[in-house]
């Protein structure tokens, strides 16, 4: 990082904010108390950006100026077991190393308005690595001899001009034949369903009562389900009040919490074994380049949903999700008490009445980092935190790519034979496959200490904003 990126990272993640909300998360709490944060109810697959792996060079133009760029395939860890492959969908950010991400619907990346989307998955399913006979790929995409570097290559610049609209070129001439033609011949495709999701990922309601449903989605055969924690009589069951231990698509899951059970908070943990779907997105938890997938071993994926109850008084459940659409997060306070509920959210108080629920979408700035407190009467508090990262721009002044920083260097340190992962010979390849995103840099996690530091010492509702600069942009 120079200097000058580094006083404007200081001057960034010193700028501390009244407002914000979590990008992914939801909770319930059974009263109004404080209470640990609880896992994301959205679910699907998580995992750790390893290194880039299958790539080749390529130049991107930026009005007189070009830059070469490493371009192809980056290697992901699942945290459950399993890995994927993903090419970059993001050419104008950089990635950071061992950075978390979570599988993500396009409405929530870059990809949420781009027309294209479509496209890039359609040329997921029909280049490298899911086509991985590459003699077949390159007769019929006239490019002469293909490696795998030179393949991963050309895929990646295709995908770059569908989803960034850069002007990229392959420097390999086989890799530039190849991108054209997936350019020229891509289709538009459907976004793919999600691994594994709960929706709604928080219910409440009194004791004594059947608190529900929620309904499982995911893409696998079917999901073990079991209760998180060991509270009292509280049983997880379906629509007809009998236990349950496994689901499949469109389940219905309840919470039987039996009469005079203390107020109290459980929660449900849903797992499965699947594929990721070829052309799922995967977004970080922190500042890094948006994934979409092109390979994947078969994961382990799982999705958290809660449970709050109370004898009387508010009853508050508690989601958000970022929306990138509206360019900000969206907080839903369902309340299935028989009091009105009220909390302090970005600086502003709500209300959400008695059996009533209440979406709120608070504004956040392009690559901001952010964290969150709602609190609400006798203590009550939950906080969220994440990056909203919805556009394709950079201040960084120019593209970072997928290979190291940018800087056009041969190979990273890291660079193994790509994983054996996905993949079918020929052409058209069944709806099955993965999605993800690639890009790199090594900038040092200087924004992440600062913002810790101001976290420490701040009070209340902390809103802690990393900025990249004028955007260019299921």
């Amino acid at each position: 990082m120079n200097s000058v990126k580094r006083r404007r990272a200081v001057r960034l993640a010193a700028a501390v904010l009244a407002s914000g909300l979590a990008a992914v998360g939801a909770v319930a709490v059974a009263s109004p108390a404080a209470a640990d944060d609880l896992p994301s109810g959205r679910g699907g697959a998580t995992a750790t950006l390893g290194g880039l792996t299958v790539f080749d060079q390529a130049v991107v133009r930026n009005g007189a100026e070009k830059e070469q760029v490493g371009a192809g395939l980056f290697e992901m860890a699942v945290d459950e077991g399993g890995t994927i492959q993903t090419y970059c969908v993001d050419i104008q950010n950089p990635t950071r190393p061992e950075a978390k991400y979570r599988e993500k619907p396009w409405s929530e990346t870059s990809l949420h308005d781009n027309a294209d989307a479509g496209k890039i998955r359609w040329i997921l399913r029909h280049s490298y690595p899911q086509v991985n006979d590459l003699s077949a790929l390159a007769a019929k995409a006239h490019t002469g001899p293909l490696t795998e570097k030179t393949a991963a290559a050309g895929t990646q610049v295709a995908i770059w001009r569908f989803s960034d609209k850069a002007r990229v070129e392959a420097v390999d001439p086989a890799a530039e034949k190849l991108a054209d033609y997936l350019e020229k011949n891509a289709e538009r495709l459907p976004e793919p369903k999600a691994t594994l999701t709960l929706d709604p990922p928080a219910v409440s309601g009194r004791s004594g009562e059947r608190l529900g449903p929620v309904t499982v989605r995911t893409g696998a055969n079917a999901v073990s389900v079991a209760p998180a924690a060991a509270t009292s009589g509280v049983r997880v069951v379906d629509r007809a009040g009998k236990p349950v231990t496994s689901a499949v698509d469109g389940s219905r899951l309840y919470f039987d919490v039996p009469a005079g059970t203390p107020d109290g908070t459980t929660s449900l943990t849903v797992q499965a074994s699947t594929e990721v779907p070829v052309g799922r997105a995967f977004a970080s938890e922190s500042k890094s380049q948006t994934q979409i997938l092109a390979g994947s071993s078969r994961s382990n994926v799982s999705a958290t949903a809660t449970a709050s109850w109370a004898r009387k008084g508010p009853i508050p459940a508690l989601s958000a999700a970022e929306n990138c659409a509206k360019s900000g997060v969206d907080v839903t306070a369902r309340n299935a008490g028989d009091e009105p509920f009220t909390f302090e959210l970005a600086g502003v108080e709500h209300t959400v009445a008695a059996g009533k629920s209440e979406t709120i979408t608070v504004p956040v700035r392009e690559d901001q980092e952010y964290a969150f407190t709602i609190s609400g009467p006798d203590g009550f508090e939950r906080t969220f935190s994440g990056v909203l990262d919805c556009r394709t721009a950079s201040t960084g002044g120019g593209p970072t790519g997928a290979g190291t920083g940018g800087s056009g260097g041969d190979t990273p340190a890291n660079e193994p034979a790509p994983a054996s992962v996905g993949g079918a010979s020929g052409g058209d390849i069944p709806d099955d496959g993965d999605l993800a995103e690639t890009g790199s840099d090594t900038d040092t996690p200087l924004l992440v200490g600062l913002a810790l530091a101001f976290l420490a010492v701040g009070a209340g509702m902390v809103f802690l904003l990393r900025g990249k600069g004028a955007p260019e942009g299921e």
